[in-house]
């Protein structure tokens, strides 16, 4: 069996073990490709896996010998699922993989704000600590989880695992969904309450007509000036230029954002001189024992599409 794999760098530097993909057939790994590159190295593999490389109708079409696409991610809007239904091609991703990762960032956003253990850190390396006459100094404001309101807007699996994160550390957890859940532990609020009542305010939303643009300059208007907003799902959830607004204008205290609208970062991108702005690229999901976790699924669905008891499809 053929098997083409593309997009290699975005799951690994060399650090996952690729045995079990490799034990399925005669597998040919590419790094990030142009158009005519992906027909030349796909047209004769029946098996594809990628992350982020387009598989539109114009694609698909090129490539007769394709049955089977699978995504080394939870996301599927790079594939046009209907054509390739209609071609009889199977798509598949890997939900749920990186769910205690992305919940992990998202407090790894809040304490940064909350202790600023890099702050204090640089003044200690800076020679500050030395020169102080007291025992300690705190120059820079630390902030007491217990007690503050967290908001967390989508309650699927990182919502609830965010959810119970912050319950641990004795905050006050309200949770604004689409769909009302069964026995939710926290109190169940309406958009604008979530908004309002939030000293920390994370999303954990797909990405749909609903939730696009969902912070503009209206709901950002809701929020408290101390509050910080996290996002870890999808970037175009933020208007960026009316963020960059409130965040210049001190609308809200701070934002914390490991997604943009456009990936890799653009030039033009409002929000790279933005006032309090903290900004990873895209790595919430990426700790090795997650990315492990995510080969040893893309693996598992190839088997399980080989041997015709198909799982993960999403395109039935």
């Amino acid at each position: 069996m053929l098997i083409t794999v593309l997009d290699k760098p975005t799951f690994t530097v060399g650090d996952i073990n690729l045995d079990k993909i490799d034990s399925l057939g005669n597998v040919s790994y590419y790094g990030i490709l142009g158009r005519e590159e992906v027909v030349s190295a796909c047209y004769n593999s029946p098996v594809v896996i990628c992350n982020k490389t387009l598989f539109d109708k114009e694609m698909i079409e090129k490539l007769p010998n394709l049955k089977y696409i699978g995504l080394t991610a939870t996301g599927y809007n790079n594939v046009d699922l209907n054509f390739a239904k209609e071609r009889g091609i199977t798509v598949t991703n890997v939900p749920g993989y990186s769910t205690v990762d992305v919940a992990q960032h998202t407090f790894a956003f809040i304490l940064h704000h909350a202790n600023k253990i890099n702050v204090y850190d640089d003044t200690v390396k800076n020679g500050d600590w030395l020169k102080s006459k007291t025992f300690c100094y705190f120059n820079y404001p630390l902030f007491e989880l217990s007690g503050k309101t967290l908001g967390v807007f989508g309650y699927g699996d990182i919502g609830k695992q965010v959810a119970k994160i912050g319950d641990a550390f004795g905050m006050k957890v309200i949770v604004h969904t689409r769909t009302t859940p069964k026995n939710c532990p926290y109190t169940l609020v309406d958009k604008e309450t979530l908004f309002k009542e939030s000293d920390y305010l994370t999303l954990h939303s797909p990405l749909n007509e609903q939730t696009k643009n969902l912070i503009n300059s209206e709901t950002l208007s809701l929020m408290k000036k101390s509050a910080v907003l996290i996002n870890t799902s999808r970037g175009p959830v933020i208007d960026e230029l009316a963020l960059k607004t409130a965040l210049d204008n001190g609308v809200i205290s701070h934002a914390y954002l490991d997604v943009l609208c456009v990936e890799p970062m653009s030039k033009d991108c409002p929000l790279i001189n933005a006032k309090n702005i903290t900004i990873t690229p895209h790595i919430a999901w990426a700790p090795k024992e997650s990315r492990q976790r995510l080969i040893d699924i893309v693996a598992s669905n190839i088997q399980a599409f080989l041997d015709g008891k198909e799982q993960n499809v999403v395109n039935k």
